[in-house]
């Protein structure tokens, strides 16, 4: 070990300590020329660049000008002054900017629904309702996951005449109405040959058409009420000699997308014309997320349906619809279970 018994003393000039064993070595081994260089109380500063303040540019109308009369007091220069411009508000599509329909309520003859075979609403559980609540749900379900407006619109169609369009687009309007938080709109789309009206005994009045031809007119304001809660109507309108051009016409986006505005809980169904006898369903398709390909049982051939698939096919998601079937390999019947025959 090292004898540290008989430690240095101090340097001339210096005050005597025993210190610690630090300050002891220091003045041993002579640390003191390592010790921090002194640093001056204030450094230089160094000229810094500074940026010049920027000049706003001011549009001649956009400022006020002070009338020559100014007293000495008030005596500043306004001339670059401009007038504060009030902000634009923002308008967000939310259920507060909903398109909301407030027609007359019409009231639905219920017997002629079930003279026509249709849905009558106060009956619970009959046969042809429980086939249409799996055809919904299947709709609500797809609208649900994609959460779009196309996805609320649904085009039911069929290839040719007497295939059961119509028959099925306003069941499936009645059933839709049965639910409790959403609300559907039955377009009658078939220009030609109109026949949502004359199906729920509703009379005749301006309707799509008359809205696509005139931009003064608001389809929504056209919407009929039923006594059906839930459940609305907005016909074909007056025809005119160019229906087809109306609807491929820019207006037809604006005018759809007027209906589903702001409503998340609104199904939209077009009732159109037949894909291979008029040219209005291929322009509906290409406005709406789902589309319904009714085929009649004993009747539609599959080179029609494979025509009709081609013509819809601007249409996302084209579903088939069997219509008028009277057999089933599974044998399943909707209806027996609640004692209606299917």
């Amino acid at each position: 070990m090292t004898d540290q018994s008989n430690p240095p003393r101090a340097h001339k000039g210096e005050e005597a300590t025993d210190g610690s064993l630090f300050e002891r070595a220091s003045g041993a081994f002579g640390f003191d020329p390592f010790r921090p260089a002194p640093v001056p109380d204030k450094l230089d500063e160094t000229a810094m660049k500074r940026a010049r303040p920027a000049k706003r540019v001011v549009a001649p109308g956009d400022v006020r000008t002070e009338p020559d009369t100014v007293r000495a007091s008030e005596a500043v220069d306004r001339k670059t002054t401009p007038v504060p411009v009030a902000p634009v508000p923002t308008v967000i599509e939310g259920p507060g900017t909903a398109v909301r329909f407030s027609g007359a309520i019409h009231h639905i003859d219920r017997s002629r629904l079930s003279e026509r075979g249709l849905i009558v609403p106060e009956v619970k559980n009959s046969a042809l309702l429980e086939e249409f609540r799996i055809v919904k749900r299947q709709l609500h379900a797809v609208a649900d996951e994609r959460g779009t407006a196309m996805s609320r619109r649904v085009l039911v169609c069929s290839p040719l005449p007497g295939e059961g369009k119509t028959f099925c687009s306003v069941n499936l309007a009645l059933a839709m109405a049965n639910e409790r938080d959403s609300e559907v709109l039955l377009v009658d789309a078939d220009f030609a040959k109109p026949s949502v009206l004359s199906a729920l005994g509703l009379p005749k009045a301006p309707g799509l058409l008359d809205a696509l031809s005139d931009p003064l007119i608001n389809a929504e304001d056209l919407v009929m009420g039923t006594d059906i809660p839930g459940l609305w109507v907005l016909s074909a309108g007056n025809p005119t000699d160019a229906d087809s051009e109306w609807l491929a016409s820019a207006r037809t986006a604006e005018v759809l997308d007027r209906l589903t505005m702001g409503a998340p809980h609104r199904m939209v169904i077009f009732d159109s014309p037949p894909a291979l006898a008029a040219s209005p369903a291929a322009e509906l398709a290409k406005h709406v997320g789902q589309a319904l390909l009714v085929a009649r049982a004993d009747q539609t051939g599959r080179s029609a349906l494979e025509d009709a698939v081609d013509l819809l096919g601007a249409c996302p998601d084209i579903k088939l619809l069997l219509n008028a079937a009277h057999f089933s390999p599974s044998g399943r019947r909707f209806g027996t279970y609640y004692g209606y025959e299917g």
